[in-house]
């Protein structure tokens, strides 16, 4: 049986994602991709603009990104019915279905009780963080997911009190492909610091601005790159210029442009903090991409971030929302080239052994066939042993 014969005849497992699929959620694109023993398939109510390249077989219950299409979309997370969207989705055959965030998990309740299949939803940071009332918003989604996947042991921690079921939680770092995110062997940039993420509140940009501008005092020709784009752009721009900061604000760019900037950064920063509604960081695979490409990291010590990024072996973490901390560590970063090409090939090795994507993928793997009742057989045929999904994770 040849190669493709062999993917065609793999089990089908639905990706379900409400909109498919913002820039910024590369990591669902990968882990999908990485999948060897499931052929995955993109579900979801809609697409987004700008978006991820959407494969050509996605099933959307509207191709449409209009005001109709986001009312049609609010109906159907209200009722849940939708004969075609559910009627193309059945012709696939999937045996699972994973989403993506618990509003995703949610939305897709309707989709999982038609195809009488199991449910996992993967819980990334916002969905359990946020402040609300979670059990009158998700008590049907804890008694009917069959397991949700926790991206860090912080939101695992979160999403217990929140009232996720404790014996449904499994933490799982979702991985990152170091094919796609290789040690750089482009010439540093030294005192150059680049941003990634979106421009709100939680992700700290102006935290970032005002440790340059404490930075720009002892290395003057110290320069931010901020990529992403958001609704506190404007004010980050007058910010910067009002601290005199010397910034280049590039808004969203494609993974190609963001790979490039941080592989000739001297040192990635993205300073995330909690939001006045609660909501934080859940991890950052960001964080883990810049490593493997050998970029230390300046941030706080806030949500998942000290489990991606190891304080004194990789980067350098101050205290949440202490912006001189942050500046300090920059400079440290800067300045201490022994300090730094310790920690740019410490941070290669450490997301090589604890991110690779292909051994976090075969996890999510093996929770897909304990889900779908067919763990016993899995193992069988692989003929592997593998460590306890939930397994702790030693942060040496």
């Amino acid at each position: 049986m040849g190669d493709e014969e062999q993917m065609m005849n793999r089990p089908v497992v639905l990706i379900f994602k409400e909109t498919l699929l913002p820039l910024s959620e590369t990591f669902i694109e990968a882990q999908a991709r990485h999948l060897s023993q499931y052929q995955p398939r993109y579900a979801g109510l809609g697409p987004v603009q700008p978006s991820l390249e959407i494969p050509n077989d996605a099933i959307m219950l509207t191709s449409e990104v209009s005001q109709r299409a986001a009312i049609q979309q609010k109906v159907y997370r209200r009722v849940g019915i939708a004969r075609q969207f559910h009627r193309e989705a059945g012709k696939a055959k999937p045996v699972l279905v994973h989403a993506h965030f618990a509003s995703g998990g949610r939305s897709a309740l309707p989709l999982v009780r038609h195809l009488k299949v199991p449910l996992v939803v993967t819980l990334h940071g916002s969905d359990v963080t946020t402040r609300m009332d979670f059990a009158s918003r998700y008590r049907g989604l804890w008694s009917e997911a069959s397991a949700f996947i926790c991206v860090s042991d912080y939101i695992r921690q979160r999403a217990l009190e929140a009232g996720f079921p404790a014996e449904k939680l499994r933490t799982l770092y979702t991985g990152i492909d170091r094919e796609v995110f290789p040690a750089s062997s482009l010439a540093r940039q030294k005192d150059l610091v680049v941003f990634v993420g979106r421009l709100v509140e939680k992700k700290g940009c102006g935290f970032l601005l005002r440790a340059m501008a404490e930075v720009q005092k002892h290395h003057s020709s110290a320069r931010t790159v901020v990529i992403g784009d958001g609704e506190l752009r404007g004010s980050l721009e007058t910010l910067a210029s009002k601290l005199g900061v010397r910034c280049q604000f590039l808004g969203a760019r494609p993974q190609s442009i963001v790979k490039e900037w941080i592989s000739k950064a001297g040192v990635f920063c993205a300073p995330s903090v909690a939001a006045r509604n609660g909501d934080s960081e859940g991890l950052g695979m960001v964080f883990a991409e810049a490593q493997a490409m050998g970029t230390p990291v300046a941030s706080f010590a806030h949500g998942g971030i000290p489990e991606v990024v190891l304080h004194g072996q990789t980067g350098l973490l101050a205290r949440e929302g202490d912006a001189q901390g942050l500046a300090a560590g920059i400079r440290r970063l800067i300045e201490d080239q022994p300090f730094w090409k310790s920690c740019s090939e410490f941070g290669i090795e450490w997301v090589r052994a604890q991110f690779d994507i292909q051994k976090q993928t075969k996890q999510l793997e093996r929770l897909y066939s304990e889900a779908c009742g067919l763990e016993e057989a899995k193992v069988l045929s692989e003929g592997t042993h593998q460590e306890p999904l939930n397994a702790a994770v030693s942060h040496a």
